[in-house]
């Protein structure tokens, strides 16, 4: 198929500003996933930035950054749930990979065909695509959802 004139228009015009999106995107993302793995109330972070990734040496050869989207484990399925039902900021979503912060909870979302079966995702796991908002609000949304975790 070829683009329609509009399509080829907006992707020229969104190319532009690419680079700039990204730097925000992994900078985001990097400033999350340090602060939920400094969380009691989160099991394991799942992103390559981190050392405690067991691909982050291989990540850091191969990337520049590392990307926007993060993976958490909670304790349970019931945390997992309470967080991504108590974020405002971050909105509840199955499609990913917007400028603007979306997470799921794929167990029940995307992969819920899996379940039972060797591709069967974990119960308690929550996937989060970082956005370009003000870091400051992502993670004061960040902190009311693990203050939503805690009270379980």
């Amino acid at each position: 198929p070829i683009p329609s004139p509009f399509d080829a228009y907006l992707t020229a015009r969104g190319i532009k500003t690419l680079a700039v999106r990204m730097d925000r995107h992994c900078d985001n993302a990097e400033a999350i996933a340090a602060h939920l793995d400094a969380s009691d109330h989160v099991a394991t972070v799942l992103y390559p930035g981190l050392e405690s990734h067991p691909g982050h040496e291989v990540a850091a050869k191969q990337m520049t950054r590392f990307g926007g989207m993060v993976s958490v484990r909670f304790h349970s399925e019931e945390a997992a749930r309470a967080f991504c039902l108590n974020t405002r900021l971050i909105c509840l979503a199955e499609s990913l990979g917007g400028v603007e912060s979306l997470l799921e909870h794929p167990a029940t979302m995307t992969h819920q065909s899996a379940a039972g079966s060797q591709l069967e995702v974990p119960r308690d796991l929550v996937r989060i695509s970082v956005g370009i908002e003000d870091i400051d609000d992502l993670l004061a949304d960040v902190d009311a959802a693990l203050a939503a975790v805690a009270s379980l």
